[in-house]
C-alpha cells in the first residue's frame, strides 16, 4: 500500500452556494483496474500523479447508478416468478379455488416470502421513487398482491389439513421475527405508496406475532431461545423495529413507536460498544463475559433500523433524541473501519476477514439517507457513502447478480465461524440493500454536486 500525497485528489461537495473539498480516501493499491494512470511521466510533479484506484473513485452519475439498478431489476424480474404450480408435474395453477396440498409456489432463484425479500420489496419501491421508473414498484406491488390473493385459499386449506406443509407457512403462522418483520414493513410501505391490494390482513397478522407472540425478556426486549436461552440477536432489531415503526405511521398508535424505541435503546444498552462505535452480534442473558464479534451485516441491520425508525418517528417523541445520538455514534464508528477500497470487512475490526458486499450496501444506503434527512453532516459522511456505492457497483455482474454477499449466518462464539461463512450470488441478502443504496445515492446526487479537485482543500464560491 502507498500513502497518498497530502495534496491528492479531494472530493468536493457543492451545497448552499459553496464548494467544499472533502477528503475521500487515505490509501490505494498499485493494481491497475478501473482508473489506470493517465498523463504521468517523468516531468509530472509528484503531487499531480494520478492515483491507481482499484474501484471507481469520485462521484458516480445518476445514469451509471440507474444502469446498475436496471440490471438487478432485470435479473430479479426473470428469476422470481409469480405463479403457482402443482408439485411434481409443474402444471400451472391459475384458478386459486383449485389450490390443494400439492400446490406450491413456482420455484425461482429466491423465495418471495423471506425477510431478505421484504428488504428487496422496499428497495424496489425506493428505486421507483428515486428514478421515476414504475417498473421497480410494479415488481413489488404485483408480488405482494399475488401473496395477498392466494393467502385466503391457503388459510382455508390449512384449516382442513393442519398437518400438511404449506408454502405460505411463514405468512399464515409466523414462527420467528425473521418471518414477520421485514415483510410486514414492506407491506406497509407498499400500502402507503398507494398499493390497493388487500394487504391489511397480512400486516395485522405479522404485527400481532411481533407484539404478542415473540419471546421477550422480563423488560420486554425481543429475544430468541437459540443458540442459548434468552439470546439477543442484533439482526432482530431490523426484524422487528421497522415494522413497529411503520405500523405506528400507518395507524397513528403511539404504542408501536414506544415499543420500537424501547427495542433500540435496550438492545444498545447491552450490545453497543461505545469505545468502538460498533455493536456485538449476540448477547446471552446470564453470561458475565461476552465475546464481541462485530459482524458487518448485523451492524448494517442495526444502523438501518435507526434510520428507518427516525424516518417515521414523530418529532416530539421523547425517544427521538436518544435514537439520533445512537445513529451518530454508530455512523462515526463505522466510518473508522471502512477499507481503502470502500468495502467493510466481514468482521468490521478484523482486516484479515474478507470484504463483504451486503453490509457495505446497507451502510451506503443508511449513511446517504441520514445525510439526505439532515441527521448526519454531508461534508463528513458523503464521501464515505459514495465510496461505498462505487465499491458495491463493482459487485453487480452483467447478469444483474450481486456478488460477494455472505450467506445466512447464525450467531457464533469464535472468529472462525464468521471468517469462513461462504459468499454466493444466491445469498438473497445482497439484492435489497443494493437497490436501497443505489436509490438513496441518486437522491444524494440530486441534492448535492460532487467533483474531484486536484489541488488542496479549499472553499470558494460556486459559479
Amino acid at each position: 500500500m502507498k500513502s497518498l500525497n497530502p495534496t491528492h485528489p479531494m472530493l468536493r461537495v457543492l451545497k448552499n452556494g459553496f464548494v467544499l473539498s472533502v477528503f475521500l480516501g487515505t490509501v490505494y493499491t498499485t493494481s491497475a483496474q478501473n482508473n489506470p494512470p493517465k498523463g504521468n511521466d517523468s516531468n509530472t510533479p509528484l503531487h499531480l500523479l494520478k492515483p491507481d484506484y482499484p474501484v471507481p473513485y469520485g462521484s458516480p452519475t445518476i445514469e451509471s447508478i440507474t444502469t446498475v439498478l436496471n440490471r438487478v431489476h432485470g435479473y430479479l424480474e426473470g428469476s422470481t416468478p409469480i405463479q403457482l404450480v402443482t408439485k411434481n408435474t409443474n402444471e400451472v395453477v391459475t384458478e386459486y379455488k383449485k389450490i390443494n396440498t400439492e400446490t406450491i409456489l413456482k420455484p425461482g432463484d429466491f423465495r418471495l416470502l423471506s425477510y431478505e425479500w421484504g428488504v428487496t420489496y422496499a428497495g424496489m419501491l425506493l428505486a421507483t421513487e428515486a428514478t421515476g421508473d414504475s417498473r421497480y414498484a410494479d415488481y413489488t406491488n404485483k408480488r405482494l398482491k399475488f401473496i395477498a390473493d392466494i393467502t385466503p385459499h391457503f388459510r382455508e386449506l390449512a384449516k382442513k389439513n393442519p398437518q400438511a406443509q404449506s408454502p405460505l407457512r411463514s405468512v399464515l403462522t409466523p414462527h420467528a421475527l425473521d418471518d414477520a418483520g421485514a415483510m410486514c414493513a414492506s407491506l406497509i410501505k407498499s400500502v402507503r405508496a398507494g398499493n390497493k391490494a388487500e394487504l391489511r390482513p397480512l400486516i395485522d397478522n405479522y404485527i400481532d406475532y411481533i407484539t404478542t407472540k415473540e419471546l421477550r425478556l422480563a423488560d420486554g426486549t425481543l429475544a430468541r431461545n437459540r443458540p442459548q436461552m434468552h439470546t439477543l440477536w442484533l439482526d432482530d432489531l431490523f426484524m422487528s423495529v421497522p415494522a413497529l415503526a411503520q405500523m405506528g405511521k400507518l395507524t397513528g398508535d403511539k404504542k408501536y413507536y414506544d415499543d420500537a424505541v424501547k427495542q433500540v435503546l435496550q438492545f444498545s444498552q447491552r450490545m453497543f460498544n461505545k469505545e468502538k462505535g460498533l455493536y456485538m452480534h449476540g448477547w446471552v442473558e446470564g453470561m458475565t463475559v461476552h465475546p464481541e464479534f462485530h459482524w458487518a451485516r448485523a451492524n448494517g441491520w442495526a444502523i438501518m433500523t435507526k434510520v428507518e425508525l427516525l424516518d417515521v418517528l414523530p418529532e416530539d417523541h421523547p425517544g427521538r433524541g436518544p435514537i439520533l445520538e445512537l445513529l451518530k455514534a454508530h455512523a462515526k464508528g463505522l466510518a473508522a473501519y471502512q477499507s481503502g477500497v470502500g468495502f467493510w470487512h466481514q468482521l468490521l475490526d478484523r482486516e484479515d476477514s474478507y470484504l463483504e458486499t451486503s453490509a457495505t450496501a446497507i451502510y451506503a444506503y443508511s449513511i446517504a439517507r441520514a445525510i439526505n434527512r439532515g441527521w448526519l453532516d454531508s461534508l463528513a459522511y458523503a464521501p464515505m457513502a459514495l465510496l461505498a456505492w462505487n465499491a458495491v457497483s463493482t459487485k453487480v455482474n452483467e447478469k444483474g447478480q450481486v456478488e460477494g454477499t455472505c450467506v445466512g449466518t447464525g450467531m457464533g462464539f469464535d472468529p472462525a465461524f464468521y471468517y469462513y461463512r461462504p459468499i454466493n450470488v444466491y445469498a438473497a441478502h445482497g439484492y435489497g440493500p443494493v437497490l436501497l443504496a443505489g436509490a438513496e445515492i441518486i437522491h444524494l446526487l440530486k441534492k448535492n454536486t460532487f467533483e474531484i479537485n486536484d489541488s488542496s482543500v479549499q472553499l470558494k464560491a460556486a459559479r
